[in-house]
């Protein structure tokens, strides 16, 4: 168990229990040796659950990508695919089956299957079709429908959540989230008060109750506990989209920005973390430096949420701190050398956290100095103030003209459109034609599916965005970045959306006062208390927890302002996070454009 998923009012690290639990449990069904195939958008999130020092334990001697290509030779007994239920990745499976077949390493060698987190008869009819049935003795399923990322955060990380429900029309994520919170009622209790807004979350919530009702899921649920969670908050990322699009700024923000945040790590350059001697040794300096980023680095969890601008003050502080700590040493009676020489192994490990997290500092401002950077964000800042947004933008036409990456124009050019409401027909028809010129054909059927699902379209009468920044007070100039008093420090001068209606449903005792605003946001609103018992529910003066689940992704930003306002004086509420996937403005984007 991992403590660093403990401290809040629901105990996450219960997430991580089940799903390891239910892990051995599938392999202890295959005694004797064992090679694990990872479908690979699962390798990494299950090691939030399982690290590979407990499957040696349950006798995993290898462990390998699933690729269409034939696997490693092997000397074990059990080859087992763990994958989600993907037509093609039963291609791969096939293939990799019989290849494994003909060669004759091992032919008492036995095949297993576990889906992840649901079996679907449609990947198993494929596999019949392939004639593997008779080859693959055991499939099952994963029951792991969300992964645990720190006390206050979970996520169900499958990232083409968004595209399939608004592209594809494809109800399957609909369905695995609505899995989701049913499996968050068995653990935590049935939650007394649920709202929301979009066709996704309007979506969810009926297919929850339609389950329960079918299925008696009621039966399963702690309903008999009072549960830990008060309020469920259902946010559907097309109400939102412009948090996403706006550079994040605090510290993990920008780390996932720039480097890229995968399952709670993230690989930085080297060179910073070297010493001048050892940068001069060449075979040193090549490859990345894996960190891993969660609250059980208290460094990290302290400056984890600030504006990057307040980051190197404080670690300026802690370096004093330390460094008095380390030289006061003299005239100390021989208790206060024994007191010292206790606490040593704690100071230098604090020793060690202040040095990576300067390196990684260093790293940022390297990329937030450059000029590239800083006119991104001047361009987005006027975007999202409304400063001539009508106009065509000089500064998107020479990203283009530079043939600058593709992702970084069309960011520009969706959050361009989202805030005037759309894009006038002759702006639009010329970024068109430059993208075209610039990037071919690539461009226009990444443009297609943009305008799919709403992220680039042309101008509309009604200016919702406007309206919002307005009676939202999306918009707020003059706030501190080192002490901030309002959510949009996360971006500097906007606060994100979805959390202003966090926020403000939280403050004003449900979302029914919201009449007004929710009136310019797509999509129906979700406003329910399910029948539970009044014994059942917490008492009225405690501090009310709110799960907040994010459908169609998160950006870290997001979860630092719902931190923020948790931590406000005047607050009683505790806020936890679940997403269908953590998310940046380049991932997303991805996600939506990429086949």
């Amino acid at each position: 168990m991992s403590s660093h998923l403990q401290g809040g009012r629901v105990d996450i690290s219960l997430v991580q229990t089940y799903a390891k639990n239910n892990l051995i449990y599938l392999l202890e069904k295959c005694p004797g040796s064992k090679a694990i195939i990872w479908d690979n958008s699962l390798a990494g999130p299950v090691g939030l659950i399982a690290q590979y020092v407990l499957l040696r334990e349950h006798q995993v001697k290898k462990m390998y990508p699933l690729r269409p290509t034939p696997l490693p030779e092997t000397d074990v007994d059990h080859v087992i695919f763990i994958s989600r239920p993907k037509l093609h990745l039963m291609d791969y499976i096939a293939r990799n089956v019989h290849d494994d077949r003909r060669s004759k390493s091992n032919s008492k060698k036995q095949y297993h299957l576990f889906f992840v987190p649901k079996k679907s008869l449609l990947c198993v009819e494929a596999l019949k079709h392939k004639g593997m049935l008779g080859d693959v003795i055991l499939i099952d399923e994963f029951k792991c429908q969300l992964f645990p990322f720190d006390s206050d955060v979970m996520s169900m990380e499958i990232a083409e959540v968004f595209k399939e429900y608004t592209v594809e029309n494809d109800p399957t994520y609909i369905y695995q989230t609505a899995q989701a919170i049913i499996f968050i009622q068995k653990l935590y209790g049935c939650i007394p008060h649920v709202c929301g807004k979009g066709i996704a979350a309007k979506q969810v919530w009926d297919l929850v109750k339609r389950l329960q009702r079918e299925k008696s899921v009621d039966e399963e649920l702690k309903v008999n506990q009072v549960s830990c969670i008060d309020q469920l908050l259902l946010i559907d990322r097309s109400v939102d989209l412009i948090t996403p699009l706006a550079t994040q700024l605090t510290y993990e923000g920008l780390i996932d920005e720039i480097f890229g945040i995968n399952n709670s790590t993230a690989n930085f350059p080297m060179d910073n973390f070297l010493s001048s001697d050892e940068r001069n040794t060449e075979s040193l300096t090549e490859g990345k430096k894996q960190i891993i980023l969660n609250s059980g680095d208290k460094l990290f969890s302290d400056i984890r949420d600030k504006n990057f601008s307040a980051v190197p003050s404080h670690l300026s502080k802690l370096a004093k701190s330390i460094s008095a700590q380390i030289e006061n040493t003299q005239d100390k009676s021989v208790q206060e050398m024994k007191l010292y020489v206790q606490r040593l192994p704690q100071i230098l490990a604090n020793k060690k956290q202040l040095a990576d997290h300067t390196a990684i500092a260093e790293c940022i401002k390297e990329f937030t100095d450059q000029c590239d950077f800083m006119n991104n964000l001047k361009a987005e800042q006027e975007f999202l103030s409304c400063f001539e947004i009508d106009k065509s933008s000089p500064y998107i036409e020479d990203l283009i003209a530079q043939g600058k990456p593709l992702l970084q124009v069309l960011r520009l050019m969706c959050l361009q459109c989202i805030c005037s409401s759309g894009l006038k027909s002759k702006i639009m028809e010329g970024y068109k034609r430059e993208l075209v010129q610039v990037y071919g054909l690539e461009a226009l059927v990444a443009i297609s599916k943009l305008e799919k699902v709403g992220l680039l379209k042309l101008q509309s009468g009604t200016r919702q965005y406007t309206v919002l920044r307005k009676t939202l007070n999306l918009v707020v100039e003059d706030t501190s970045e080192i002490n901030p008093t309002d959510i949009c420090y996360v971006h500097i001068i906007y606060a994100p959306l979805s959390v202003r209606l966090a926020e403000q449903v939280t403050k004003n005792g449900g979302i029914k006062d919201l009449h007004d605003v929710l009136g310019l946001l797509p999509g129906p609103t979700v406003d329910e208390s399910p029948e539970v018992p009044s014994n059942m529910v917490q008492n009225a003066d405690s501090p009310k927890v709110v799960l907040v689940f994010f459908i169609g992704g998160c950006t870290f930003a997001e979860i630092s302002a719902l931190r923020f306002l948790s931590q406000q004086e005047d607050s009683n509420v505790e806020f936890v996070i679940a997403t269908t996937k953590l998310i940046n403005g380049g991932s997303f984007l991805k996600s939506i454009i990429e086949s």
